[in-house]
């Protein structure tokens, strides 16, 4: 973002004063900002900052990612949830209303759209990973044009979409920001009509056809990210275009950025499949599925969608190890039992299958 001209730019050595405090969600609010001095905010969409709270026990420093955007330098704005063990969260919920003061440090981070404006972006959110791609979001709106961004939101229930209001106005202004969401369960009493269920690579496909034309921005839980590096592997996407952000612990440098150690099946690399009911030994590549390797060795496992959705090519694992990329077919009990789906699982070594 350019300098602001003209204006004095707010430092840290300065407290934040709360100047609204606006329910956002179940359990979620956010916090809008202002410099008493009249300062304007300079940050760059997806940055974090870091709050020093007087907690009882003495001042704890909690990080939060910046919601609002800096084309609107005025106020700045932290949007948060409370989860179970959230000390510092639940003192902010309890104890922040307009006119408290905060000393705040920052902004900081390297989760940030370093691309030019004409690239098109694929934001992939969960929970309170929400925030930054708000950010994102508003500041390109705010720019003008037409900007190309496919915006994919996952939460547990639709009451719980943080910012959809917000969103969908942006959305109907400009159509090519496009609106995805997915729910893991209903609202009672509540009529939904979008996607239900775990995000896969199903809904991806269909969500961005043009995925691997997207620079694509993803932050959540952890495990949530890694379904969806996993995902984007098995899709072949270009990772040097992926970057991640946790909500967690948001990263400050490059040399503080986590090495992302994922799996990724090797066609030079060979395996070898062992079918105990079937007597039969097959040798494959890593990036073989178990069912081609049953084909291969003139076995029939019953199959349906070869996608990882159906559970028809469920069998059990004896031994070795896979990487397996499903889209919802099989149950973590299942998983945990020992079975795999073969259709979607790539062996790493020697495995044997009960088939």
């Amino acid at each position: 973002m350019p300098r602001l001209v003209g204006a004095r730019t707010w430092k840290d050595d300065e407290p934040l004063e709360c100047v609204s405090v606006v329910p956002d969600g179940p359990g979620v609010v956010s916090f809008s900002f202002r410099s008493p001095s009249g300062a304007w905010f300079d940050y760059q969409p997806g940055q974090f900052l870091t709050l020093e709270l007087p907690l009882p026990g003495g001042k704890a420093y909690r990080t939060y990612t910046i919601s609002s955007s800096p084309s609107r330098p005025l106020s700045i704005t932290l949007t948060v949830k409370a989860a179970g063990a959230s000390v510092g969260t639940r003192w902010m919920l309890d104890h922040i209303t307009e006119g408290t003061k905060v000393k705040a440090i920052g902004p900081g981070g390297i989760f940030v759209p370093d691309v030019p404006f004409d690239r098109k972006l694929l934001l992939i959110s969960a929970g309170s990973g929400v925030t930054p791609m708000m950010s994102i979001t508003t500041y390109r709106w705010d720019l003008g044009g037409a900007p190309d961004i496919c915006f994919v939101q996952c939460a547990r229930r639709p009451s719980e979409l943080v910012f959809r209001r917000h969103l969908e106005h942006m959305a109907s202004r400009v159509p090519s920001i496009q609106l995805h969401y997915v729910v893991r369960e209903d609202d009672p009493h509540g009529a939904w009509s979008g996607y239900r269920g775990q995000f896969n690579q199903l809904m991806l496909g269909l969500m961005a056809p043009d995925y691997l034309e997207r620079e694509i921005y993803c932050c959540g839980p952890e495990s949530f990210m890694q379904a969806v590096r996993d995902m984007l592997i098995g899709f072949g996407y270009d990772m040097d275009h992926y970057h991640q952000e946790t909500f967690t612990a948001p990263v400050l440098t490059e040399a503080d950025a986590p090495v992302l150690d994922d799996v990724v099946p090797d066609p030079e690399s060979s395996s070898e499949v062992i079918f105990s009911r079937g007597g039969a030994s097959v040798i494959c590549a890593e990036t073989d599925t178990i069912l081609t390797a049953s084909r291969g060795a003139g076995l029939n496992i019953p199959s349906g969608c070869n996608f990882g959705i159906c559970g028809t090519c469920k069998v059990r694992k004896l031994a070795g190890e896979v990487h397996m990329v499903h889209n919802g077919g099989i149950s973590e009990e299942d998983i945990e039992a020992g079975y795999i789906l073969a259709c979607c699982s790539h062996p790493m070594g020697k495995v044997e299958i009960d088939a």
